[in-house]
């Protein structure tokens, strides 16, 4: 699940401001309020993503590269204390990132050493060639295309 950008977040809060004008000024009842604000949560994104689309922030500079043109690397030997920013930043270097996911252990939340890395087709061979067998905060990292995962077949689900 993504996590909400200020601006989603700032639109959120004008509309429950605006409820709890609404709510003070009007005889109305608090289901009608709460009503609101929830559906408040849900048109804040829709408002964002409209403005975000017509204004060309940095951030989304990358977004304009189709889904047949992305990627996804297998990145392996990553330092326990590496983080998303400074492996977006490694592989930025190489071209357009438009991922990155470190992959963390369920029970502790510890990081397990690798993660994956979703960039622009063209740049995939760059990438695999400028940090395969490089070294990474003293790790030699293992940098390769990503194999499709399997489809899990789960068998809690066949008790009839």
């Amino acid at each position: 699940m993504k996590s909400p950008t200020l601006q989603t977040v700032i639109i959120a809060v004008v509309f429950a401001i605006i409820a709890y004008i609404i709510s003070s000024t009007m005889p109305v009842s608090s289901t009608l309020v709460a009503g609101l604000v929830f559906i408040s949560a849900f048109l804040a994104p829709l408002v964002i993503g409209k403005s975000s689309t017509s204004s060309g922030s940095s951030t989304d500079s990358n977004t304009n590269v189709s889904d047949e043109d992305v990627r996804t690397l297998y990145v392996g030997n990553l330092p326990y204390r590496a983080n998303e920013t400074a492996v977006r930043e490694l592989f930025s270097n190489h071209g357009a990132v438009l991922s990155v996911r470190l992959m963390k252990d369920k029970h502790t939340g510890k990081r397990r050493g690798f993660g994956f890395v979703e960039m622009a087709a063209d740049d995939l061979d760059k990438a695999i060639t400028a940090l395969n067998d490089t070294e990474f905060q003293q790790r030699t990292l293992k940098v390769r295309e990503a194999k499709e995962r399997p489809e899990r077949i789960e068998d809690n689900d066949q008790d009839d």
